[in-house]
Parts: C-alpha cells; sequence; structure tokens
C-alpha cells in the first residue's frame, strides 16, 4: 500500500470541505428571501468597488449660496446674524459673520449647523427632545436651541445650516431654512 503524503491529504480534505461549503451555500441561496438577494447584492457591489462607497456631499459653491440665502433673508428683516454650513460629516464648509452679528453668534452658528445634520431635523424640534433626553445637550459640539436646518438629498443629510445672532431662535431657524430653500430650486 502507498503511503499518502501530509501534503497530498491536506490539499485533498480542502478540496472536499470546498465541495461541502459550496454545496451548502447554494441549498441555502436557494432559499433566500429578496431582502438577502438585495443585501447580498450589495455587498458585491462594494466588493467590486474595492470596498469604497459612494456618497453625497454638499459641494462649495452651494454651500456658499445657502449661506448668503440665509444671510439675505436675516438682512431683508433687519438682523445681524452670523451662518455657517457644515457638510454631512459636520466639518464647515462656510462661515459667514454678517456686519454687525455679536461675537457669540459665529460659533453658536457651526453648533446649530453640526447639531442639525447630526440628527437630520431642525434644532428647534431637537430642542424639545432635552425634555425626554436630557443628556444629549452633553454631546460635544452640539447645540439645542432652534436656528439649524438639515439639507437632505435623496433622503440623506448632505449638509446643516445654522444661524445665530437674531433675538429669538425662531428668527434663526426662519432664515436657516430660507438658506436650505435657496439652493433646493
Amino acid at each position: 500500500m502507498k503511503k499518502v503524503s501530509k501534503r497530498t491529504r491536506l490539499v485533498a480534505g480542502t478540496a472536499v470541505a470546498a465541495a461541502l461549503v459550496a454545496g451548502t451555500a447554494g441549498a441555502v441561496s436557494a432559499q433566500a428571501s429578496p431582502a438577502a438577494d438585495q443585501a447580498g447584492a450589495a455587498a458585491k457591489t462594494e466588493a467590486n468597488s474595492g470596498g469604497l462607497v459612494n456618497s453625497t456631499h454638499l459641494g462649495i459653491d452651494t454651500a456658499v449660496q445657502a449661506a448668503q440665502g440665509a444671510l439675505k433673508a436675516a438682512k431683508k428683516e433687519n438682523q445681524r446674524v452670523s451662518v455657517a454650513v457644515v457638510d454631512r460629516n459636520g466639518n464647515t464648509l462656510v462661515t459667514l459673520r454678517g456686519d454687525g452679528a455679536g461675537p457669540q453668534s459665529y460659533e453658536a452658528a457651526e453648533k446649530k449647523a453640526f447639531t442639525a445634520v447630526s440628527w437630520n431635523a431642525p434644532t428647534s424640534e431637537l430642542a424639545k427632545r432635552l425634555e425626554s433626553a436630557p443628556t444629549l445637550k452633553d454631546i460635544p459640539g452640539t447645540l439645542f436651541l432652534a436656528g439649524g436646518a438639515p439639507v437632505a438629498a435623496k433622503g440623506a443629510p448632505v449638509a446643516g445650516i445654522g444661524v445665530a445672532g437674531a433675538p429669538s431662535g425662531d428668527l434663526d431657524e426662519k432664515f436657516a431654512k430660507a438658506g436650505a430653500a435657496a439652493i433646493a430650486k
């Protein structure tokens, strides 16, 4: 009887195991749901793209347009405000400090924009959530005061616009929404 080497046994065993796995995977995939098929297709797409995922971001020109739209709305009502636009990751793209805006308004506008994009909701709504979750305000970089508005595209947040400096948060938020409307066209 011929002696089989350890290497030959290892190769043969690996081939048998691969065949078993392939057979089992085939049986399982034959019973897979449409959701599993979609997840598999998404995984293949990601694998085919080298693990890269596409996402939508607001361009700098559009960010400037949004900030200017908010500042213009505030000027119409003789309000001195600062405006900030952040991208989907909360990074500041544009900050405009209007003539006569208070020194605190610059940082507050950035924080409101960051907060709006982080939760994809106007900051006035988020401020109401503090009643049931008061520790939200402890998250660094956030400000739960009215004046921040999210900007969404294809159902996902792409930016946040924050306005600060008007006598009320309602006005700040009105101007932030005007900035969002300026780029929604």
